[in-house]
């Protein structure tokens, strides 16, 4: 069996199958022969640490990236990295694009290069075109002699978005919840929109390749995203719609009679574990996921009652950790700072829009409670209120105990970040989130 993962940055569900108005025909038909997951979410919904967590099957803080990787934050161990460990199971290992786990994709266990440094503006979204155009002249010139794994990374829909498609009138866009509706919004969500065409075609040209060399039935096909949209209270935030993303699978044997989807509570932490076993291979010590393939062979209704996802770092210190099952959320907050962290929002029209509105004079809770069944978009907190008493008791105990039993750090206190690393000050305005490029 073969692997091909494909992945974006800051798509959250924004996409077609989710019932959004983004037109993405070629992952909607995807959806449709493959499995679509309702409820999966990332392990940390900052760059680095969630595709960390992915590739690891590890917790952000379990796997050493507590920061993002261009900024100094690194992997405890990068052997345990899927990459490698496929490598040593005797797979071709290969990398087109986007990558945010390493300073150099080799640290990882990828022995082809398919990416080009430089090249056209990541912005305008050719850059994840002419990636795409070298992921199908790999599949359909490799010689077959071992199976392989490959990583395919779109920049898009990273910010800074590129020009508006001219199919999308942003007079009839809808910003995303919950942001106000204003022009510039509007025009904003417009923008989010023609870079998810841009990878909807991306994905349309990788999958018509894997088609036309004769490996759609062998293959694996995993797309998935890191977290949220780049907008305020979504990527690196710990509601819904931060570690809320896209899953969609299409596995040799199980997913060629249609599609289908599945509502279970998943982690991106349980792919790795799949694929072990998927390839009746042992699984390493080190995992803290659980396999997907009860789920996805119609044994089981259910693989997990919790999830579990965290911040540290991104471009500022916040660390926040989150529990969520099924029904209920609780988030607690491990620092004394009450307050928004600007450099912790990507710039856009959004944030200028709340900072000019007062959003840094906001209080934060130090924890956090919602009954997702009543408040799905999680406005009201139930801190204190004494119907839900068993419940916080309950969730901020199995919370800590989850801490306690992955090591992490933030039990001790503050948790210094790497010598070296950059790291912006609480109350700095611009993130300069866009140097990753």
């Amino acid at each position: 069996m073969n692997i091909v993962y494909i992945h974006t940055h800051d798509t959250g569900r924004y996409i077609e199958p989710y019932g959004h108005k983004v037109p993405t025909p070629r992952l909607q038909a995807f959806a449709e022969e493959g499995i679509l997951f309702r409820h999966a979410y990332n392990a940390g919904p900052t760059c680095s640490p969630s595709r960390s967590a992915l590739l690891t099957g590890m917790a952000p803080h379990s796997s050493g990236m507590l920061g993002l990787a261009h900024r100094g934050f690194e992997l405890s161990d990068p052997n345990r990295h899927l990459a490698s460990f496929l490598k040593n199971h005797g797979f071709e290992t290969a990398l087109c694009g986007v990558q945010h786990e390493a300073r150099q994709p080799e640290q990882l266990g990828y022995e082809r290069i398919l990416t080009t440094p430089g090249g056209s503006s990541k912005r305008e979204g050719q850059w994840d075109m002419e990636n795409a155009h070298k992921v199908a002249e790999y599949l359909k010139t490799r010689k077959p002699e071992t199976p392989f794994f490959l990583s395919y990374g779109m920049f898009s829909t990273h910010r800074e978005f590129s020009e508006i498609d001219g199919a999308i009138n942003p007079n009839y866009v809808l910003p995303p919840f919950p942001l106000t509706d204003t022009k510039q919004n509007r025009e904003d969500m417009a923008a989010f929109i023609s870079s998810a065409m841009t990878v909807d075609r991306c994905v349309g040209i990788v999958l018509d390749a894997l088609r036309e060399a004769g490996l759609e039935r062998d293959t694996l096909i995993i797309f998935t995203t890191d977290h949220g949209i780049a907008f305020p209270r979504m990527k690196c935030n710990l509601y819904d719609t931060g570690i809320g993303v896209s899953l969609i699978l299409k596995v040799p044997g199980i997913t060629n009679e249609g599609g289908r989807a599945i509502d279970a509570l998943v982690s991106q932490l349980d792919l790795f574990p799949t694929i072990c076993d998927m390839l009746s291979v042992k699984k390493p010590s080190w995992l803290q996921g659980h396999s997907l393939l009860p789920l996805l062979k119609g044994e089981s209704e259910s693989i997990r009652d919790e999830i579990f996802s965290e911040v540290t770092y991104h471009a500022a210190y916040e660390p926040m950790r989150c529990i969520r099952t099924n029904r209920f959320k609780y988030i607690k907050l491990f620092d004394d700072h009450n307050r928004h962290v600007p450099a912790n929002i990507d710039d856009g029209p959004g944030k200028t829009f709340m900072l000019d509105n007062g959003m840094l004079k906001e209080k934060k809770e130090h924890e956090m409670l919602f009954d997702l069944n009543l408040d799905p978009v999680e406005r009201v907190n139930l801190i204190g209120n004494a119907e839900y008493g068993s419940v916080y008791r309950d969730l901020s105990e199995r919370l800590r105990t989850w801490m306690e039993r992955t090591d992490d750090p933030l039990l001790l206190g503050k948790v210094p970040a790497p010598a070296g690393a950059r790291v912006n000050l609480l109350s700095s305005i611009s993130p300069r989130q866009h140097e990753y490029e």
